[in-house]
């Protein structure tokens, strides 16, 4: 027996979530299949922080807040901040970036990936979209003018869309056959969360060290502004030493590698270390498929940026795939998924050049590079336009906005 579908949604993280949401109640048949169980877990505003956190702009703030789940992530747990503070670690120069520049209240919100989810799941599960949980795709493939998708335990899904939302190892992209340009940086990343000796002032500071980047992004436990979420990006060796240390000597090298800005390191939750890999789909449509979030490009973790390209992504798409619908076109069609790309691809490309041009110059170490990279960073700091631009930047404030990530 099969079921039949309209759209069939792979992958329920962050980003194919909101793409269900911002579909539901078009009156298609929509599956959102995930591996996982679909459920809600219990919050406590005094349990663990998770390990994983996005950096979520103003334009991702609004997505989430037009698709009703921007309530439920405040009744959680969100961290705001103010002010972006970056130094070079090998040098002496620094930059500092402020929302209230371009007459902002906050620069952007760190929150939990687990809290984003939960939120986003308890809308779905109000909504008219049907949820599939622990869901393993064993086999997609051509069936006429559609897609044939068998799933472990036997069950057949057949539909003329197929939206590849299933995160950086993408089993739909594998199994369509999408080609990839990918590259590994030789890096990994230490996450975990930390309690500092000072508050960290709802900044979101920033090292660059000879290893790599050093991020401290500001987390709020019930008024508790002296935890952070680090993401330290060093090579795979230094990371093997950094893991092995127990937790008092973790705290030390990582207090001595950010130079004590936030004082002694008081306390580091369990430690995760994440492979660094940057990937970028060759197309990110075909007849019939198309490919959003992680499963169509990944970039370096540098500004946080990765998750808000792809709520981006999942607006976009949702955008072009109710216009044509109103309209009377086929929504599998080639020619209009095709303009989804046609927005997307230019923008992300763009986002993963510019943050592979800060990552190679900031791990140059070479002396003429170090004294331009200290003085670029100390010119830009007095030059206040040029800063309210990339401000502007990273709040989403400009560019080919989709409706949903407008005020």
């Amino acid at each position: 027996m099969e079921t039949q579908a309209d759209i069939v949604i792979v992958g329920a993280g962050m980003v194919g979530s909101a793409l269900a949401l911002a579909l539901d109640g078009c009156g298609l048949r929509i599956l959102l299949l995930d591996r996982g169980s679909l459920q809600v877990e219990p919050f406590s505003a005094d349990q663990l922080f998770e390990a994983r956190v996005s950096a979520l702009s103003e334009a991702s703030r609004r997505i989430l807040t037009n698709l009703g789940a921007w309530d439920e992530i405040m009744a959680r747990r969100t961290s705001p901040y103010e002010r972006m503070h970056v130094w070079d670690g090998s040098g002496t120069g620094e930059i500092d970036f402020t929302a209230s520049s371009v007459h902002a209240e906050v620069l952007g919100h760190i929150v939990e990936n687990r809290v984003v989810q939960d939120a986003l799941l308890a809308r779905l599960k109000e909504s008219d979209i049907r949820l599939v949980p622990e869901a393993r795709m064993e086999l997609l493939r051509h069936s006429g003018d559609d897609w044939l998708i068998q799933l472990a335990g036997g069950e057949a899904i057949r539909t003329p869309l197929v939206i590849a939302a299933d995160g950086a190892h993408s089993t739909v992209r594998r199994l369509a056959g999408v080609e990839t340009r990918e590259w590994d940086y030789l890096h990994n990343a230490i996450v975990t969360s930390v309690r500092c000796a000072k508050p960290h002032q709802r900044t979101a500071w920033q090292r660059f060290t000879d290893d790599g980047p050093l991020a401290f992004l500001p987390l709020d436990r019930q008024g508790d502004q002296h935890w952070c979420s680090i993401v330290w990006s060093c090579t795979p060796k230094e990371s093997e030493r950094f893991m092995a240390l127990s937790d008092p000597a973790f705290c030390a090298a990582l207090g001595k590698a950010f130079e004590h800005r936030l004082g002694m390191i008081e306390h580091a939750d369990p430690r995760v270390c994440v492979p660094l890999r940057q990937r970028h789909a060759k197309r990110y449509v075909e007849p019939g498929l198309a490919l959003i979030g992680d499963a169509a490009h990944v970039i370096h973790p540098l500004a946080g940026q990765g998750v808000n390209l792809g709520f981006l992504d999942a607006a976009v798409l949702a955008e072009v795939l109710l216009h044509a619908l109103a309209r009377g076109e086929r929504l599998a069609d080639v020619r209009v998924l095709s303009r989804y790309e046609r927005r997307r691809m230019p923008h992300n490309l763009g986002m993963m050049g510019a943050m592979e041009g800060f990552q190679r110059l900031f791990q140059d170490d070479r002396l003429p590079i170090r004294w331009l990279r200290n003085t670029g960073l100390k010119l830009v700091n007095k030059h206040f336009e040029a800063k309210a631009l990339f401000v502007r930047q990273a709040l989403g404030q400009s560019g080919d906005l989709p409706v949903l990530a407008q005020a």
